[in-house]
């Protein structure tokens, strides 16, 4: 914890932008991995975060997500017309607690259902925002690592 007033980074502020985006869960655990996956999988040196429970299940058309997807497109949608994006990523996480408490799915079903998921956003994403390139991962833990897999299909 800081003790002085204020902390300055020493990272240098670089202003130009990319044009790459994330939305994947904001389960802490996964931060650093996520970063991890963009910087070094991806080629992105920086992207814009979309970090909320459960990432892309807003984007899925459950009915119990309706005012977040509205807000999330919202979000989106501005970021793609001031931010210049061109390319985005939707992150799943395995065992997310999203699914469980809020979308009710049972613990053996969730991958499935994620799966599922970031197909329907990402099908969903292109049919609003057609110029935007989307790919999609799925992370789960395999002992102290996280293993990123690609889901990207042709449509």
């Amino acid at each position: 914890m800081a003790t002085e007033p204020f902390f300055q980074s020493e990272i240098p502020f670089n202003t130009s932008r990319i044009g790459a985006a994330a939305i994947y869960c904001s389960d802490g655990r996964y931060g650093d991995q996520m970063d991890d996956l963009l910087h070094l999988g991806c080629g992105w040196p920086r992207y814009d975060r979309l970090a909320l429970p459960g990432g892309p299940a807003s984007l899925s058309a459950h009915l119990s997500v309706f005012w977040e997807e509205s807000t999330l497109r919202k979000y989106l949608e501005f970021l793609v017309r001031t931010h210049d994006l061109t390319r985005l990523a939707l992150i799943q996480h395995e065992d997310c607690g999203f699914y469980r408490e809020w979308l009710r799915i049972p613990g053996d079903q969730i991958e499935d259902h994620q799966r599922a998921d970031l197909v329907t956003a990402r099908r969903r994403i292109l049919k609003y925002l057609p110029g935007l390139e989307v790919f999609t991962f799925f992370a789960c833990k395999q002992d102290d690592r996280v293993k990123f897999l690609s889901l990207n299909q042709d449509s």
